[in-house]
């Protein structure tokens, strides 16, 4: 049937190395924090991207994390960690329409697997969070990032800033970031080069 095309568990997933993956994650003081200031008051509102890569024995993803930094782990472990609707994972896959230099993006970021997670969510630090690992690892052919950098916002939609920002940087010693040049999940999930090919709810 025509409708079950795209999300239905009966049909094959029509995943290609190199697809991102956004998902909301679940319920956490970050997954919050980010949602409050990325967050655009749509049923998809992202806290967390990755990669997906085409491994055996099982299909893998590739993210940076707060557990572990940049890593691999399996499609089914990323997928049991999401949030539900409707008792499925909140998990869109999306691809870029212009394939061309996506396997040479995940082996750039399989290359940075090891390096810690940036709690600062500063740029060329050694460190990656989730889409700024993305930004990184996925250039044109000229060698610049195919997706946008905008200057970051930590403040809830109300303006204030949620308490876990202000903790976390109080606890690193350094200015929250904001307007800082950065990406986050819902803005590269929303980039018009990319288009949706599979979601699990």
């Amino acid at each position: 049937m025509v409708f079950c095309l795209v999300g239905c568990t009966s049909q094959p997933r029509p995943l290609q190395e190199g697809d991102l993956l956004f998902q909301t994650t679940a319920d956490s003081p970050m997954t919050r924090a980010i949602c409050s200031a990325t967050g655009k008051n749509e049923v998809q509102n992202f806290s967390h991207a990755a990669i997906f890569v085409k491994a055996a024995p099982a299909d893998s993803v590739l993210e940076a994390s707060t557990k572990g930094g940049v890593k691999m782990l399996s499609l089914e472990e990323f997928l049991q960690r999401s949030a539900r609707i409707n008792g499925k994972p909140c998990v869109v896959a999306k691809r870029l329409r212009d394939t061309t230099g996506v396997r040479a993006a995940v082996a750039r970021a399989k290359k940075w697997i090891g390096l810690p997670y940036d709690y600062s969510f500063r740029p060329d630090n050694g460190k990656f969070y989730c889409t700024e690992l993305i930004h990184a690892a996925y250039l044109n052919p000229e060698g610049r990032p195919r997706f946008t950098a905008r200057p970051m916002n930590f403040r809830a939609t109300d303006g204030t800033m949620p308490r876990y920002w202000v903790e976390l940087f109080e606890k690193l010693g350094e200015p929250i970031p904001e307007g800082v040049p950065g990406t986050n999940p819902n803005d590269l999930s929303n980039e018009e080069i990319l288009r949706e090919v599979y979601r699990w709810f």
